[in-house]
């Protein structure tokens, strides 16, 4: 699998990772404010925006070791949504290949559960994934229009988000199916005791699909950890709010490791 990526600045190396159906000019309105201070990396996932090759497997571990091919040594990650369970795992197969790691809006468990229930109601994945099979773009519009939900200015991140889905074609169905599987499915919670590198959350204070509550809960399982709430954000707090979004970001990079 060739992954399309590009990379621009100068400096430390930042890797960003997209959430579901998404690519990676998602990031485009924070480049001019990082690239003075880092070498950015953007990629575009499997079947997503650029790249276009067929894949194999649409998996955590698959995914992090694509990642892993083109991901320069001891850059630090951020990953959005699905892109934070991705760097998640990347994180974990690849410790010593990571500086810090920052997930954006991303929880271990998407779905609700008895002993996790601030998740999302499983039917809403559920609906999702009925939906992909009748009208795949409405679907990624309804979905855009959740992760906008609660949000100051949710009509422009609506905008946005639809614009540059879209930009450099459909992505694919099976890529779409298998994130949203990973959505449904997905449990982090029992491996996080296990990062080791300095990690930063970064949460909306009205995320509709990672609570405030779930981050709160997330928190105390991942040893070296801090979280930043971005008040009247929802689920693209670096769209909705980008300055707070970067200071909270670039505080945490430029910090020294004790």
């Amino acid at each position: 699998m060739s992954l399309f990526f590009h990379t621009s600045g100068r400096g430390p190396d930042l890797l960003l990772i997209h959430g579901w159906g998404m690519n990676g000019d998602v990031w485009e309105g924070l480049l001019p404010a990082l690239e003075p201070h880092f070498r950015v990396t953007i990629v575009d996932l499997p079947g997503h925006g650029r790249s276009v090759d067929d894949f194999d497997e649409f998996t955590l571990p698959t995914l992090a070791a694509d990642i892993a091919d083109i991901a320069p040594d001891h850059a630090s990650i951020v990953g959005w949504s699905l892109g934070g369970q991705i760097a998640t795992q990347f994180a974990l197969d690849y410790p010593q290949r990571i500086n810090k790691l920052t997930l954006v809006a991303s929880s271990p468990r998407f779905v609700r559960s008895d002993d996790w229930p601030n998740g999302v109601a499983p039917e809403v994945l559920n609906g999702f994934a009925e939906g992909l099979i009748s009208d795949f773009q409405a679907t990624l519009r309804r979905f855009i229009a959740i992760q906008a939900m609660g949000s100051e200015h949710a009509r422009e991140q609506q905008r946005d988000l639809r614009e540059r889905v879209f930009r450099h074609g459909k992505p694919q169905l099976r890529a779409l199916e298998g994130g949203l599987q990973l959505l449904q499915h997905t449990d982090l919670r029992p491996q996080l005791s296990r990062l080791d590198c300095d990690t930063l959350l970064i949460s909306g204070e009205h995320d509709a699909l990672f609570r405030l509550a779930a981050a709160q809960q997330t928190l105390p399982l991942i040893p070296h950890a801090t979280l930043n709430i971005i008040k009247g954000a929802g689920h693209a707090p670096f769209l909705s709010h980008p300055d707070v979004f970067l200071h909270s970001l670039t505080q945490f990079l430029q910090q020294n490791t004790p």
